[in-house]
């Protein structure tokens, strides 16, 4: 098992039947990262703290973290806690993902005929645990990677709003349930009026605001 390091970035989940993860170009750009790197090995835990992250300002439910685990690993979330409290600070290190082995998994989840495997989730202990096959992982990476690179241009994100990119389908949880799927969404970090669309010039700035007036000068009596 190779538990990765603790990457910020992304902001805190929140659970419910609806699962809304709006996120910074960075932040997609990390999970696009972190995704491919779970597909790459079964062996391979991916864990993202964000419970105790800067809550969202938008969407309702409790905060939970992250984690992606092969569903032919076997691992059980009744056991993460006990597992969590082992996890140290680790090394820092840089891991580099095979980005077209990633896009050739995607495409081959794609082109599968017949019904294709989706992420199953469960949560425990203020955790979402996806499990998933190398090639949904990979799929999942692309369309983190889709909205890392088009989310920034959508219209009125500049303005603080949040813009809806895709979403991860997920199997239901055993038992039944309501249908679930994790929404994901752009949105710039505030203050928004540093925020620069792809295209525009970082040098265009907003009108300075008009100087107060003078008082006029008094008059001699």
């Amino acid at each position: 098992m190779n538990p990765t390091a603790r990457p910020p970035g992304p902001r805190p989940s929140r659970t419910s039947s609806r699962r809304n993860q709006p996120a910074t170009r960075q932040a997609l750009s990390r999970l696009a990262g972190l995704f491919s790197f779970a597909a790459y090995s079964r062996h391979t835990i991916v864990h993202v703290p964000l419970r105790d992250g800067v809550p969202p300002d938008e969407g309702t439910g409790e905060l939970v973290d992250l984690v992606l685990a092969h569903h032919s690993y076997g691992l059980r979330p009744s056991r993460w806690p006990a597992l969590r409290r082992t996890l140290s600070p680790g090394t820092p290190l840089t891991v580099r993902t095979d980005e077209a082995r990633t896009a050739r998994d995607a495409g081959a989840w794609r082109q599968r005929p017949g019904p294709r495997d989706e992420l199953r989730h469960t949560t425990h202990a203020r955790t979402l645990f996806l499990f998933g096959s190398r090639d949904v992982f990979a799929e999942s990476a692309m369309s983190f990677a889709h909205a890392a690179g088009w989310g920034p241009r959508q219209k009125r994100v500049a303005e603080g709003h949040l813009a809806y990119m895709t979403n991860l389908p997920l199997t239901d949880e055993p038992g039944g349930g309501h249908p679930a799927e994790v929404d994901v969404c752009f949105k710039p970090y505030p203050p928004y009026g540093h925020f620069r669309r792809p295209g525009e010039s970082a040098s265009r700035r907003c009108p300075p605001a008009a100087s107060p007036a003078r008082p006029p000068a008094p008059r001699s009596p």
